[in-house]
């Protein structure tokens, strides 16, 4: 097991002050986590500074989907959708404890603009999707569904102009559980990672970036860090990190939006399989339902953003926009805010330009009338098996836009990301989404090693990141299932119900088998399970979970999806953190009112208290 708690941390602080780092990494989301893990295993001397918990700004708050972005073949946008399914697969192989396929049902209605697919578009669109996603001949190759089948399935949905459905594959995400992971295993190999330590300021010579200067948010103490190469992976704060340098202008890159997500118990909202559907608002906009853990969420708004980036809030509006939706799709359902047990708000980093996020369309033109033939030509002809796979990706690959646009831009890594070395040396990866983290990263890691092979004389040969399993990854990518039954056996035998085993065994991978063995030799903290304990206790030695709503809200789902039992493990869970971290009196208190504003907060306690 990877020791890496609050000790590590500040023996990470220490060394970081005082040895010449080759990179900074600048924040702790999934971008940095995800330069962070390439660069560690190349053995580049790598340190990382995030001035929250990791995965706390924006990657613990999106819609907890890996994508494929099938919407983007509305207007045969087939290079996104083929690049984002090939990164999916890799995501999926390198991280199989995390994404869980999940095949999305897209209901077809007669009435709802055009925005949407029809029985006909969803069928070739779905084909397509299959092809770029490797899945036809397999158990998740789509099928289409007759209104009659979708009600069977789905009997709440709306009936009124229903025509039918597609089913795709799609898979469901962990986001803050991906970060973690990452992190922990470039910390396994040797990166220097510490959370909660803000970057003030920039060190420089002769005009040139060198290092940082930061705050330890737990000690309030400063230091300095002295790297040969500083990248700024912060998301939505990536503007006000290049602002920190005031010897220039700096044009901002940032436009973020904010999405957000409800949750109800699925009682109230009965939703079988993840739906996905047209807002009926002619807004351009989709949302999604999606079944977890006895519970049903739903999001995401749209809306541009310009308020506190460390606390985006769920807002009245968007509740009243979300619920609209909603009950207007699920008519019997009347859904309203008291029904809404917990939710969160996140911003999506996008870049200025980059008109829409991952799932509400970015603008990268439609394809041009000779593409849109080709394609398809090819794949009627593959059909009748007059041409192969290999014909078909070979047309894929070579498509052009209306805006004649073969390639992406030279910064750009995947399609809406940015990386940029700018004068004072300083590089900047921006934009993307979750889905793309394993691309962006590699793209950045070329330049990394390009700057200290040219100017430092040092030369890093790259691992193949399409390989390198995440912490907790590393078993055959094709035996989910029996690894994860095989592991609930040795969490039986340690001593843990068949659901508390099968429940770790799925959500940690191999690190599994060490909660198991604390499982086997720790006695219960006060009024919580043994399994709670063994899985609080590895959070605090082995993934840096220092406060309560660190573990409560990002180590595991209790504050998002399994809020009945919060309450009664909300102060057992402070008294053992209290009792392990040697926590004041006051120090504990603290803790208490900020886990309790994050609880607030999720449940909409104050928009709740003005209903009534």
């Amino acid at each position: 097991m990877i020791n890496f708690s609050k000790a590590t941390r500040q023996e990470s602080i220490n060394k970081m002050q005082s040895e010449q780092l080759d990179l900074l990494i600048i924040g702790g989301g999934i971008t940095g986590a995800g330069v962070a893990i390439q660069a560690a295993a190349a053995g580049i001397k790598t340190a990382l500074l995030e001035m929250q918990d990791f995965a706390e700004g924006t990657s613990s708050r999106s819609t907890k989907l890996v994508h494929g972005g099938i919407r983007y073949l509305k207007t045969f946008d087939v290079e996104v959708v083929s690049d984002t399914v090939k990164e999916r697969a890799i995501v999926q192989q390198i991280a199989p404890h995390i994404p869980k396929p999940d095949p999305m049902l897209l209901p077809i209605y007669d009435d709802e603009g055009p925005t949407t697919f029809d029985m006909f578009s969803v069928k070739i669109a779905m084909d397509l999707y299959d092809q770029l996603a490797g899945v036809k001949g397999t158990k998740y190759e789509n099928y289409t569904l007759n209104a009659k089948e979708v009600l069977e399935r789905e009997p709440y949905i709306k009936k009124e102009g229903l025509q039918g459905a597609g089913v795709y594959l799609d898979f469901r995400n962990n986001d803050a559980r991906l970060v973690i992971e990452n992190i922990k295993k470039a910390a396994e190999d040797g990166a220097y990672l510490a959370s909660k330590v803000k970057v003030t300021g920039f060190l420089y010579q002769k005009n040139k970036i060198v290092g940082v200067k930061a705050r330890d948010l737990l000690t309030g103490k400063t230091f300095e860090v002295y790297a040969k190469v500083v990248i700024n992976t912060s998301g939505p704060w990536v503007d006000k990190i290049r602002n920190l340098n005031f010897t220039r202008a700096v044009i901002p890159q940032m436009r973020p939006t904010k999405g957000v997500h409800l949750v109800v118990d699925a009682k109230k909202l009965p939703v079988p399989q993840p739906t996905y559907f047209d807002t009926q608002k002619h807004d351009g906009r989709m949302v999604f339902a999606i079944p977890r853990e006895s519970k049903t969420y739903f999001g995401t708004t749209d809306t541009d953003y310009q308020g506190d980036y460390t606390n985006p809030t769920v807002t009245q509006e968007d509740v009243d926009y979300l619920l609209d939706v909603i009950n207007k799709r699920y008519p019997d359902a009347n859904l309203t805010i008291h029904d809404i047990e917990s939710s969160w708000a996140g911003l999506r980093p996008l870049l200025m330009g980059n008109s829409g996020s991952d799932y509400n369309g970015g603008d990268n033109g439609s394809l041009s009338d000779n593409s849109f033939d080709k394609v398809l030509n090819i794949i009627s002809a593959y059909k009748q098996n007059q041409a192969s796979r290999v014909d078909v990706e070979d047309v894929l690959n070579h498509l052009e836009n209306s805006r004649g646009e073969k390639e992406l831009s030279p910064s750009q890594i995947s399609r809406g990301s940015s990386l940029e070395r700018e004068s004072d040396d300083l590089i900047t990866l921006s934009g993307g989404k979750i889905t793309d983290y394993r691309k962006m990263a590699e793209g950045a890691l070329d330049l990394i090693k390009k700057i200290l092979s040219d100017e430092y004389n040092q030369s890093y040969q790259s691992i193949n990141s399409k390989e390198y399993s995440v912490s907790g990854g590393e078993f055959d990518p094709a035996k989910v299932e029996e690894t994860v039954s095989k592991n609930t056996a040795i969490g039986v035998a340690a001593g843990l119900s068949e659901d508390e085993a099968h429940y770790i065994a799925d959500f940690y991978g191999m690190n599994a088998l060490t909660i198991f063995d604390f499982a086997k030799t720790m006695t219960a903290y006060d009024q919580l399970s043994l399994a709670e304990s063994a899985m609080l206790h590895y959070a605090m030695v082995a993934e840096m979970a220092l406060t309560p709503s660190d573990y409560l809200m990002r180590r595991t789902n209790h504050i998002l999806f399994q809020r009945d039992s919060l309450d009664a493990i909300k102060h057992p869970v402070l008294e053992a953190m209290s009792a392990f971290y040697e926590w004041s009196q006051d120090e504990k208190a603290e803790y208490l009112v900020e886990l309790n504003k994050v609880i607030n907060a999720s449940d909409l306690k104050d928009l709740k208290a003005g209903e009534d």
